[in-house]
């Protein structure tokens, strides 16, 4: 019988707290948000870009306009009701803009630039000016949920920031090729996931969770690539994942716990607040787990 064992010495199973991890929707959501910015990093590949998930298909205002004229012109006047309201138009303008920062921020990561206000409303937010706050705030969210990357104000007066691994980790799973996307985000999840789990998470747990941001042993995700190497050789040679068989288990079974590395750099009260963030509740909403992080905060 496949057992492993936590920080209260309990057998490793699902609890009640990881259902509410398991949903993501911050997570889900910036994930969707920022689809059509990974198209976009991608080179093209004949008259389409190599990405073209479902959702990154998005009408934009001139070509609704467009539309909605056709139809009115062969339906008549009462077509006008099902014309998109102004709200939906800024929210599709600013999810544009979203997507278009996010990808400019990545380019900033790559390169290891410093970033300011200015350059972002000159190559990106253009006559949107208005909507700046909203959008860097939601681009600012989505580097770090999806790809584990926080945007930092180094400068308050003049509004420069730099880019950095969130969370105090410091490899991003970049490959030396432009495809490439940062990676630490994925990383933190699990490193998320095996600490709800006791300190130590079934693979199959882990493979659960995944599953619902669209991460699959053996498929190609669209960020992270096929993530099996990654997180059961890569993230365990580099120290942050142990990836260890459970013993007596028949039939085989693995078990993930962090590594020395993930120890070293990070802290379970860091973890707990980006799950929270994730899920748009505060840290102490996960009560058993934010006092065992509260503990071993003590501890360091």
């Amino acid at each position: 019988m496949s057992r492993c064992y936590g920080w209260r010495n309990q057998p490793c199973r699902p609890v009640k707290g990881l259902q509410v991890h398991r949903k993501a929707p911050g997570l889900v959501d910036a994930q969707a948000l920022v689809v059509s910015a990974a198209g976009m990093l991608s080179p093209p590949q004949g008259p389409h870009r190599a990405c073209s998930c479902p959702t990154s298909i998005k009408a934009t205002p001139s070509i609704k306009s467009d539309q909605s004229s056709s139809r009115q012109q062969e339906e008549g006047p009462s077509t006008l009701q099902a014309q998109p309201d102004g709200k939906s138009l800024i929210r599709d303008v600013t999810d544009d803009k979203v997507a278009h920062l996010v990808l400019f921020l990545l380019l900033k990561y790559r390169t290891k630039e410093p970033i300011t206000k200015t350059e972002m409303l000159n190559s990106v937010i253009k006559d949107y000016k208005d909507n700046f706050p909203v959008i860097f705030s939601e681009a600012s969210e989505c580097m770090q949920l999806v790809f584990g990357i926080d945007v930092k104000e180094v400068d308050p007066v003049g509004h420069s920031y730099v880019l950095v691994t969130a969370l105090g980790l410091t490899y991003d799973g970049m490959l030396n090729d432009f495809q490439s996307m940062p990676k630490t985000g994925l990383l933190i999840n699990i490193l998320g996931v095996i600490f709800l789990e006791g300190d130590c998470a079934p693979e199959e747990v882990i493979w659960e969770v995944l599953g619902v941001m669209g991460v699959r042993a053996g498929s190609e995700h669209f960020i992270y690539g096929e993530p099996r190497k990654l997180i059961t050789q890569d993230w365990v040679q580099e120290g942050y994942l142990e990836y260890r068989q459970v013993p007596d288990s028949d039939p085989t079974c693995y078990e993930f716990l962090w590594g020395p590395r993930a120890h070293a750099e990070t802290s379970k009260m860091k973890v707990l607040e980006f799950l929270a963030k994730g899920n748009d509740i505060i840290p102490n909403a996960f009560l058993i787990w934010y006092k065992e992080a509260v503990r071993h905060e003590g501890k360091g």
